[in-house]
């Protein structure tokens, strides 16, 4: 027959204050998962530097009346003609509405 022995157990406040520890460490690394996932859909500046692209097709296959005016998905875009150093440019900028964030292009016509 097997020998019962005695184990040592821990007692209640000794598991609350485990499971207390174990909740406040899932807490604060989910936080921080959560702030690391809004900053990088924030800084994502993928799509509005595609549409800029395309903007800037259109352009070059004249297919584009200037100056051309848009806002699309939260961003104020402007394509605008003008000169820089007696060279005629188009500006393709885009200004974010809420945090001022600004994507600029700059296109060297080719006629």
């Amino acid at each position: 027959m097997v020998v019962l022995k005695k184990l040592p157990a821990s007692t209640l406040m000794e598991t609350m204050v485990a499971t207390v520890l174990i909740v406040v460490i899932f807490m604060m690394s989910s936080l921080i998962m959560n702030s690391l996932m809004a900053t990088q859909v924030n800084a994502n500046l993928s799509p509005v530097k595609e549409h800029l692209r395309g903007l800037e097709y259109e352009y070059l296959s004249q297919q584009l009346p200037l100056p051309y005016y848009e806002e699309w998905r939260g961003w104020n875009i402007a394509v605008t003609s003008g000169e820089d150093r007696q060279v005629p440019v188009v500006e393709l900028r885009a200004v974010h509405l809420t945090s001022q964030k600004e994507v600029q292009t700059i296109v060297i016509p080719n006629d």
